[in-house]
């Protein structure tokens, strides 16, 4: 585990420090942004996968049912076959009206009974189709889902793998500044930097302005920033602020703007 540095760093070597870890992790954002859509997508497929295979789980446990209930039924019919028989050699001999009148009666509920199987065999039988349809279907889709997996993955595998040595690389580097950096003034740089939209925690003054949410800064604040006296935030993005060339930028000299700005004037002049 790497140490902390004990040195105590002045306020404009903790804005350095803070800018390099910005930047270090802004690059890996850049590269984690390679990668687009793909880890979402390849998420969706894979919880898109699984849904169907308890779907089609589910189904199948369905058509067992349904099977074992057909199954159920024939051998009610086979037992009311055997019972129609029985009553029919019964009736050759009967005593008695009564006898006969209850015989038939028998016969006639075992044969309403067959004919109720019959009628459940086959409603449990065009059952079985439609599950089996709805089965086909859902096992259809999980072959694309898994081809499309497959494929998905082995993009984002190939993106990972041109990028993993220099993310590696920016790895360590950020944790090698996070060790220079005051821990009240890292979770601060965290928490600002989570919040923010484009993952910027500390940006630099451009033309009078944050460089986050480019709203105008006070020329007393603009030279409290330049002095690197004390960290200070945008009033109104609550970004960390520091000068150009503390963060490495060459800025334009007094009046160089105007300069162009003439020059170009001039060459339209001209060109009339």
């Amino acid at each position: 585990m790497a140490r902390r540095e004990n040195v105590e760093l002045s306020v404009e070597d903790k804005l350095k420090t803070l800018f390099q870890l910005q930047t270090s992790l802004s690059a890996i954002d850049e590269k984690k942004a390679l990668r687009g859509e793909l880890p979402l997508e390849v998420q969706d497929l894979e919880d898109e996968i699984e849904g169907l295979k308890i779907r089609i789980e589910k189904i199948q446990n369905e058509i067992d049912e349904f099977q074992k209930a057909i199954s159920d039924r024939k051998a009610d019919i086979l037992e009311a076959q055997t019972s129609v028989q029985r009553y029919k050699m019964q009736l050759d001999d009967v005593k008695n009206n009564r006898e006969y009148d209850t015989l038939s009666k028998e016969i006639e509920f075992q044969t309403l009974e067959i004919e109720l199987c019959n009628k459940k065999i086959r409603e449990a039988q065009q059952k079985i189709k439609d599950k089996t349809a709805e089965k086909d279907k859902n096992l259809q889709d999980l072959e694309d889902h898994e081809n499309d997996l497959e494929m998905k993955r082995s993009e984002l595998d190939d993106i990972i793998e041109e990028t993993r040595a220099e993310e590696e690389h920016l790895k360590v580097k950020v944790k090698e500044l996070e060790t220079k950096i005051d821990p009240r003034l890292l979770t601060s740089f965290k928490r600002i930097r989570k919040n923010a939209r484009n993952g910027l925690g500390i940006v630099y003054v451009q033309r009078d302005a944050c460089g986050g949410c480019f709203n105008k800064i006070p020329p007393q604040r603009q030279l409290d920033i330049k002095m690197h006296k004390k960290v200070i935030v945008c009033e109104y993005c609550g970004r960390i602020l520091i000068d150009p060339e503390l963060a490495g930028i060459k800025a334009d000299k007094p009046g160089e703007e105007k300069k162009r700005t003439r020059k170009r004037s001039i060459r339209r002049k001209s060109e009339e």
